[in-house]
């Protein structure tokens, strides 16, 4: 059965209540969890600091396989601020389940298409963005579409699409694809019986260790793809 989400609106414009609020609440965590990390920091770190830093690091990491190294402080701390918020929406629907009636009031913001096709129309736009104020209208124009050879422009318009796509998509899916087997294990318990309960409880465990997994793979992924076409879109083409 389709899941539905309560929604509200504001004049002609409709907004998905549920989405809303987890999307806030993914913000909240995420600042939460910096701001709790970064307290009292030390030259030798040790507990919550190494945890932090580890990210940091981690990140770094990430830009530094598919970007230039001079390019790597420039866009460190959007690919933290990026690993994190997506990190945090992959897995925050794996917490619990709250179903009112008909309505569904918690679920991972990144299992709503709507959530990775914005937040993949806002890196793509980045791309242009950043592209724009470093070479001008003209140089981004030429450097994006023109090389190597200008007969190849309509098939970079399209891929510029393909990315959008590909790069939502991937994500969605697989969030979504993982909270739906979740639901479903969880109903044999009531829709078959409380018999099944012994091979419900490992079954679901076994699965949500796996989507912790696989949320923290599509992360990394979504940031590794956004740097791949940030650097393009900042790097001179040959």
């Amino acid at each position: 059965m389709e899941e539905k989400t309560p929604l509200f609106n504001i004049g002609p414009i409709w907004f998905d209540k549920t989405i809303c609020v987890m999307v806030l609440l993914t913000c909240v965590i995420v600042f939460a969890v910096v701001y709790l990390c970064t307290r009292n920091l030390q030259l030798k770190p040790k507990g919550k600091q190494n945890v932090i830093e580890w990210l940091i690091d981690f990140v770094r990491g990430i830009i530094t396989d598919n970007m230039p190294s001079k390019e790597v402080t420039n866009f460190h701390l959007l690919s933290f601020t990026l690993f994190l918020f997506v990190l945090v929406a992959n897995t925050i629907g794996l917490v619990t389940k709250i179903v009112v009636g008909d309505y569904s009031y918690w679920k991972s913001p990144t299992a709503d298409p709507m959530v990775t096709l914005t937040l993949a129309l806002i890196m793509i736009v980045l791309t242009h963005l950043f592209s724009i104020n470093r070479f001008g209208f003209v140089g981004y124009f030429k450097n994006s579409f023109l090389k190597p050879v200008g007969f190849l422009m309509p098939i970079k318009f399209m891929e510029e699409f393909t990315n959008l796509l590909t790069l939502a998509l991937r994500l969605y899916g697989n969030i979504y694809a993982g909270e739906v087997l979740l639901g479903l294990i969880a109903s044999l318990v009531s829709g078959v019986g409380f018999w099944v309960i012994p091979l419900a409880i490992p079954l679901e465990m076994i699965w949500l260790a796996f989507s912790l997994f696989i949320g923290g793979i599509q992360a990394f992924i979504f940031v590794t793809l956004s740097m791949v076409y940030m650097a393009h879109k900042v790097e001179v083409e040959e």
